[in-house]
C-alpha cells in the first residue's frame, strides 16, 4: 500500500520506454535499420527543401506546401528517433515526465499541422484543375505563408491541452509505456484516476482535426473528379497525374493514423506487437516515403536530383581519372 501511495501522485517524475517486447537481444541490431530510416528521412526531406528553395521554377504554391511538409517530417523524426536509438543502442529507457510531455506535444501537434498542410495541398490541386485562371490570384505567396502559419497555430492550439490533461493525473500503475516514445493515448491508461476527460478530448481532437481534414480532402477530390471526367481521355490522365503524388502522401499519412487509432480504441485484446508496429509505421514511414514519392513523380525535382548527383559524384570522378591520365602521359 505504501508503494502504491508513493507513486499515486502528480509529482511522478519518470516513465520507462519500451523497444520491441520479446526482442531485447536484437535491439542492438534493430537500431541499424532504424538509423538508416533516420538518415534517409533527413537527407530526403532536406534535399526537397533545398531544391525547392534554389530552383526558381518550383516557386509555386504546391511546392511551397511540399517544403512545409518536408520540414514537418524533419522535425517529426528528430523528436522521436534519437531517443529510440538511445533505447536500442544504450538501453537508455528512462524519460522524465516533463520530457515525455514535450515529446507528446511535438508528435501530436506536428501530426495535426501535417494534416492541415495536406488539406491546403488538396485545395491547391482543386483550384489548379477546376479554376486554373484564378490559381495565381487566389494562392498568392502571402496566402501560402499565412496558410502555413495557421497550420502551425492550429496544431499547437489543438494539442496544447493534452500535456495539461496528462499532468493533472495521478499514476499508481507500473509506468512502462507500450511504445518507444510518448503518445497521449498510451500514457493516460497508466493513471489510477478517471480518464474520461482525456478520452473525450482525444475524440474531439481526432474529429475536429483529422476527421474534418480528411472530409475536406475527400470533398476536394470529389470536385476534381467531377471536373476531370468532363475532359477527353488523354487530358484526363494528364490532369489527374498532377494529383498522384499528393494522393500518395494523403494515404501514407492517414492509413497508419486510422490503423493506430483503431488499435488504441478497439484493440484492447489484440497482441501488443500490433499497436507497436502501427505506431512505428505511423511515425517513421511518411517521412521516408514522402520525399521518395515526390522525387519520383515530380519531373523538376527528379531532374534537379539527377543534376546534383552528376555534378557532385560523376564529375569529380572524371576529374580524378583525367588527372591520373595526365600524370601517366
Amino acid at each position: 500500500m505504501s508503494a502504491l501511495n508513493a507513486t499515486s501522485d502528480t509529482s511522478f517524475s519518470m516513465f520507462i520506454l519500451i523497444g520491441f517486447p520479446g526482442l531485447d537481444d536484437a535491439h542492438f541490431w534493430i537500431a541499424f535499420p532504424l538509423c538508416c530510416i533516420y538518415l534517409i528521412a533527413i537527407i530526403g526531406n532536406c534535399t526537397i527543401v533545398f531544391i525547392i528553395k534554389t530552383e526558381s521554377s518550383l516557386h509555386e504554391p504546391m511546392y511551397f506546401f511540399l517544403a512545409m511538409l518536408a520540414v514537418i517530417d524533419i522535425l517529426g523524426v528528430n523528436s522521436v528517433i534519437p531517443k529510440m536509438l538511445g533505447i536500442f543502442w544504450f538501453n537508455s529507457r528512462e524519460i522524465s515526465f516533463n520530457a515525455c510531455l514535450v515529446q507528446m506535444f511535438c508528435i501530436h501537434s506536428l501530426s495535426a499541422t501535417e494534416s492541415t498542410i495536406l488539406v491546403a495541398m488538396a485545395f491547391d490541386r482543386y483550384v489548379a484543375i477546376c479554376n486554373p485562371l484564378r490559381h495565381a490570384s487566389i494562392l498568392t505567396g502571402s496566402v501560402v505563408a499565412k496558410t502555413g502559419l495557421v497550420a502551425v497555430i492550429r496544431g499547437a492550439i489543438l494539442m496544447a491541452p493534452l500535456p495539461c490533461l496528462i499532468k493533472r493525473l495521478p499514476y499508481c500503475r507500473p509506468t512502462v509505456l507500450s511504445h518507444s516514445y510518448c503518445l497521449h493515448q498510451d500514457v493516460m491508461k497508466f493513471s489510477c484516476a478517471d480518464i474520461s476527460v482525456n478520452i473525450i478530448y482525444g475524440l474531439i481532437v481526432i474529429i475536429s482535426a483529422m476527421g474534418v481534414d480528411s472530409l475536406l480532402i475527400f470533398l476536394s477530390y470529389f470536385l476534381i473528379l467531377k471536373a476531370v471526367l468532363k475532359l477527353n481521355r488523354e487530358a484526363r490522365l494528364k490532369t489527374f497525374s498532377t494529383c498522384i503524388s499528393h494522393l500518395c502522401a494523403v494515404l501514407i499519412f492517414y492509413i497508419p493514423f486510422i490503423g493506430l487509432s483503431m488499435v488504441h480504441r478497439f484493440g484492447k485484446h489484440s497482441a501488443p506487437s500490433i499497436a507497436i508496429a502501427m505506431a512505428n509505421v505511423y511515425l517513421l514511414v511518411p517521412p521516408v516515403l514522402n520525399p521518395l514519392v515526390y522525387g519520383m513523380k515530380t519531373k523538376q525535382i527528379r531532374q534537379r536530383v539527377v543534376k546534383m548527383f552528376h555534378r557532385n559524384i560523376i564529375r569529380p570522378r572524371a576529374g580524378v581519372r583525367g588527372g591520373q591520365t595526365g600524370q601517366l602521359s
